[in-house]
């Protein structure tokens, strides 16, 4: 720590994000990464990419990805917004939306990266307790706020809220913005954006790091109707203009080109899930539903702490959390089928399951 740093800086607590490993043949299920490559459409930008260009700096406003991604949901241009990441759209949210006289309401147990938004730009915030089953119950939001959000599928218990669930909580606050953060709404879940339209103070945030396998990418967007999208605009132009690479925004356009490519790999993912959860439940796991391409898992005669060391001595690497509530847990990604095997026959390995 230095005398240098500001204030709000000394008591800040970064996210910390999952292991990636500097040792080979490690299998790594920990930080939900397709184990598919990126749709061909992608590798042939990449082979074909002229570096030359590159002495220039990209469309700050990402019209080709934009219009892509409108056309794609039946939108407007004007309602796409176009980020370095959904970690840097979600930030730039909070910048815009979530900077308010009444508190911000949120999931207890949800992605970390929300708290560390809340203590950087001085947020007050309520958080709202999972219920027993480790849903979110949007009925237990309530009251005057100044924003909302929540994971849909939740992280990292992976369970989704239904689209109908979500419209009534935008019927009844009507005050503030809602933001529906779906970096896994491919693996099953019902997205949001089909209410964008109809709902002026909904934004939805995806990203392309998952059911598309760009995750070096770094390809963040966001709907939202046109006056919520000229905030994030202003708020961008104000801290990083140039947010999205070239290669970046041509890769994301091909990506969203093959669509059967896409669906393809989200099924096959969804089916790998399935098969995971079986296995898992047969070694005695309680494993909870997911829409993601991860699962929740804890094992009443393990925990969490020494199951995760030992898959990391058989080489497979797992996410545990030692958050109160989920430190029994473990998040596991869904990989290949081989990948999947091999974790569930090193679990039946072990002395105690």
């Amino acid at each position: 720590m230095s005398k240098f740093w500001s204030p709000a800086i000394q008591s800040l607590v970064p996210y910390t994000p999952g292991e990636q490993p500097k040792i080979d043949g490690l299998i790594k299920l920990n930080t939900n990464e397709n184990p598919y490559p990126p749709a061909p459409g992608v590798q042939q930008v990449i082979a074909t990419f002229d570096a030359e260009r590159l002495r220039l700096y990209p469309d700050p406003d990402c019209q080709a990805l934009k219009q892509a991604l409108a056309t794609d949901q039946g939108l407007l241009p004007e309602q796409v917004f176009v980020g370095n990441g959904s970690d840097e759209v979600l930030a730039l949210a909070f910048m815009a939306f979530l900077r308010q006289s009444q508190p911000l309401l949120l999931p207890q147990t949800s992605y970390s990266f929300y708290n560390v938004y809340i203590d950087l730009f001085g947020i007050e915030a309520r958080h709202i307790p999972l219920h027993a089953d480790f849903s979110i119950n949007l009925d237990d939001y309530q009251g005057r706020n100044g924003g909302i959000i929540f994971a849909n599928p939740n992280a990292p218990t992976g369970i989704s809220v239904p689209l109908s669930e979500i419209r009534r909580l935008l019927e009844r606050n009507t005050e503030s913005v809602v933001i529906v953060d779906e970096a896994y709404v491919d693996f099953g879940a019902e997205s949001a954006t089909a209410l964008v339209s109809e709902f002026p103070n909904l934004l939805v945030t995806q990203t392309f790091s998952k059911s598309r396998s760009l995750a070096g990418m770094r390809v963040g967007f966001a709907y939202g109707q046109a006056e919520l999208i000229d905030g994030l605009e202003r708020v961008k132009n104000s801290f990083n203009s140039y947010p999205l690479d070239m290669l970046a925004q041509l890769s994301a356009v091909a990506a969203l080109e093959d669509q059967t490519y896409f669906s393809q790999c989200c099924q096959q993912i969804m089916a790998t899930r399935d098969w995971t959860t079986t296995q898992l439940t047969a070694l005695g796991f309680d494993v909870l539903p997911s829409h993601t391409n991860f699962v929740f898992a804890s094992h009443p005669k393990v925990t969490g702490a020494e199951l995760m060391q030992y898959l990391r001595d058989n080489r497979i690497l797992v996410r545990h959390f030692t958050k109160p509530g989920i430190d029994n847990h473990l998040r596991i990604t869904i990989g290949t089928e081989t990948h999947m095997q091999a974790l569930i026959d090193c679990l039946r390995n072990h002395p105690a399951l």
